[in-house]
């Protein structure tokens, strides 16, 4: 059934097909996005299909129907995360759809979500960071003392894996942002990174020096250091390919193991560890907000409990009434 699904998607359904076509071609949505939200509607045109014995009629689905298949998600024991994400594949879907002409308002509009469970977002120690950003070169070494021939081991890998997550951290990076990077949005001497982010979204933020440095070992290392339009990031040195996804949430679940750290923390918990550590050190929410690229500063407070926590230890350690 999922493969009929699926099928009728890329062969009969023209109004998900353009929304898909949309978010690749022109809202500038990241592969994760893309992939969840057409998983999120080849599952709705699935339980449809089977529920109503025919296929949805979009421009013709009431707000009874939504119902339904959210009364199905809960008897599914769906978590309140995994049905708020199908639900947000359907009011985009919808919101497309709005902006086409093809409907005039979103039949999900009003419909109450079970709302997400709160979780603080996991993040590493400053400590805990330096370790990690150590773990490529202990590696290295490592190698080479364990290799007969240790001349003729190549250390570009173990540069570039250092240097993405200098930069990871340093910037506070999405894992497809920094993939993303060119040469030419590199700025050495002004210590500025052009980065785009959700729906093509620029923004220049500071890399530290640190990072910078890491870049420069990184390319030494390479016969033909990249230039201009080329990828920051190579995935490998025979050819200009960007470093993908998959590569860096490898390596870092490696170097996390090296590092005596959880390897299921992901790249995403390097920009949670950025965000919580520059608050710690004084930083500003509004200023946070703009370094992360966070369209609504309801996103970044999620960190201030992080922070409060601190704050409330130091008042209990140090407040003679506490």
């Amino acid at each position: 059934m999922p493969g009929r699904a699926a099928q009728s998607i890329e062969t009969e359904d023209a109004f998900v097909l353009s929304f898909l076509q949309y978010l690749k071609n022109e809202a500038g949505a990241s592969v994760y996005t893309q992939r969840n939200y057409r998983q999120a509607l080849t599952e709705f045109i699935q339980w449809y299909t089977e529920d109503r014995k025919k296929s949805p009629d979009w421009l013709g689905l009431k707000k009874l129907d939504f119902r339904g298949y959210l009364r199905f998600l809960g008897r599914g024991n769906y978590s309140r995360s995994a049905i708020q994400l199908r639900f947000s594949a359907l009011r985009s879907f919808y919101k497309h759809l709005i902006r086409r002409g093809k409907i005039d308002a979103s039949p999900i509009k009003e419909i109450t979500l079970p709302k997400k469970e709160k979780r603080l977002p996991q993040f590493l120690t400053p400590e805990q960071m330096i370790a990690l950003l150590e773990a490529p070169l202990r590696e290295f070494e490592a190698a080479k003392e364990n290799d007969e021939e240790p001349d003729s081991i190549d250390p570009a890998p173990y540069l570039r894996d250092t240097a993405a997550l200098e930069v990871i951290y340093s910037c506070g990076l999405r894992i497809s942002e920094l993939c993303g990077l060119r040469v030419m949005d590199l700025d050495t001497k002004q210590r500025l990174v052009r980065v785009y982010g959700k729906g093509k979204k620029e923004r220049q933020l500071p890399i530290g020096e640190p990072a910078l440095k890491a870049i420069d070992r990184y390319w030494a290392a390479l016969e033909h250091p990249p230039t201009g339009e080329m990828p920051i990031f190579l995935a490998n040195d025979n050819d200009i390919k960007p470093i993908y996804p998959r590569i860096v949430q490898l390596r870092l679940k490696h170097y996390l193991e090296v590092a005596g750290l959880d390897p299921k923390l992901t790249p995403h918990k390097l920009r949670h560890s950025y965000a919580t550590h520059l608050l710690n050190a004084g930083a500003d929410m509004r200023s946070v907000q703009e370094l992360l690229g966070h369209e609504n500063l309801v996103t970044t407070q999620v960190y201030t409990h992080l922070t409060t926590d601190r704050l409330k230890k130091a008042y209990d350690d140090a407040h003679p009434r506490a």
